[in-house]
């Protein structure tokens, strides 16, 4: 396992210096001196356990907090106050902002050690928790109420960044014909590959592949918009799954099994609903089911296999 990663959130140094002489022989300690820099580290780099002054210049250490515990991906971290105040109603005022313990200088450097690792314990555990809440436990990826979660915080992330937000839906063709021909335990080896290779296929750590459900799969492609960039996603995984040449004999479409995929890409607004994107995403799914399968659409244009045209659906060409 990793060490725990801990961000110290202070303008003075000598007193990050002091903390972090605690923490540096089996922690990674990362610092901010200002709000700003404490708001981009605890984004990008997913700390632990924020130790968090209040008296800071620009941002407060309150400010902070409340920014923290408003946002999704950073909510769940643990901060500590750690303060020159002590007075009841800055501690309750920062444990009534989410803080989960509130220490005052000067500090006792094993009390400090001790309530940081009993709080990254607890912060660990619940992780672990989650996870198995939250995983498939067939195939390893994201269960559908991971995906749904996820859709909801990515839709609201994309309304205020403006950016494209891709969500894509796969289905494994001719899945009951496979089953019926080759049993229930290989349906479950190929639900597993096609997991893996669905997750390889994503390459960056912002993307997430789901089971959906049965034999269909969902992927959400943050800050992913133009159609280079969707096609050649969808293209890697029905490539992909085609290389596993996972035989599939009473296929009426292909030998071995094979993927349809159908995706939409969006500028989320505020009347964007989650619900929307899997609703259109299913949709183009079966506008390529229905074109002969092993090909993917998006947004109303369906790619074929052999060529990689696009071209309307049959029903409006």
């Amino acid at each position: 396992m990793n060490p725990p990663r801990i961000l110290i959130v202070d303008d003075e140094t000598s007193n990050i210096e002091l903390i972090a002489e605690i923490f540096t022989e089996d922690h990674e300690v990362l610092f901010a001196t200002d709000g700003i820099k404490a708001l981009e580290l605890a984004t990008t780099t997913d700390p632990d356990l924020i130790l968090l002054d209040v008296m800071l210049p620009g941002l407060d250490g309150f400010e902070i907090c409340t920014r923290l515990k408003a946002e999704p991906h950073v909510s769940a971290i643990p901060v500590i106050f750690i303060t020159g105040r002590d007075d009841t109603a800055t501690e309750t005022r920062g444990l009534a902002l989410g803080a989960v313990d509130y220490i005052t200088k000067p500090i006792n450097p094993q009390i400090v050690r001790m309530r940081v690792s009993n709080h990254i314990e607890l912060k660990r555990a619940r992780d672990r928790l989650t996870q198995l809440a939250t995983t498939d436990g067939l195939t390893g990826l994201a269960n559908r109420r991971r995906f749904d979660e996820v859709l909801e915080c990515e839709v609201q992330r994309h309304r205020r960044s403006s950016a494209p937000l891709t969500v894509l839906m796969l289905d494994i063709d001719h899945f009951k014909l496979y089953n019926d021909t080759y049993g229930h335990l290989r349906g479950d080896d190929c639900l597993r590959a096609i997991a893996r290779t669905i997750e390889e296929a994503l390459l960056r750590t912002t993307d997430l592949a789901a089971r959906y459900g049965g034999e269909e799969f969902a992927c959400i492609l943050p800050n992913t918009g133009t159609s280079a960039a969707v096609t050649a996603i969808a293209e890697r995984i029905r490539t992909q799954v085609m290389a596993l040449k996972i035989p599939h004999e009473t296929s009426p479409t292909a030998a071995y099994v094979t993927v349809s995929l159908g995706l939409t890409t969006h500028y989320c607004t505020a009347s964007t609903q989650p619900q929307q994107l899997t609703a259109i995403a299913d949709k183009q799914l079966y506008v390529a089911k229905a074109e002969g399968r092993n090909r993917y659409a998006l947004d109303g244009l369906v790619v074929e296999p052999l060529h990689g045209r696009p071209h309307l659906p049959s029903q409006i060409r």
